[in-house]
């Protein structure tokens, strides 16, 4: 399997966390900033889900663009 293939695994599994789970996404990334804060808020997970529909689409075209060259 080449990078291309590789990357766009990735870009896929990243792209689902993303679009299912937007509060492990937050835990990792954001939760240690906010002293208050104990789950994202409305527009952190819209904005993280529409993240991940484009990761998701990226890794879907990657790995088309593996299989057909």
């Amino acid at each position: 399997m080449n990078v291309l293939g590789i990357v766009g695994v990735l870009l896929l599994i990243l792209g689902l966390i993303m679009l299912f789970k937007p509060s492990v996404i937050w835990s990792i990334t954001e939760s240690w900033k906010s002293n208050d804060a104990t789950e994202p808020s409305d527009l952190y997970v819209w904005s993280t889900r529409i993240g991940g529909l484009m990761f998701t689409l990226a890794g879907l075209g990657g790995i088309l663009a593996f299989w057909v060259l």
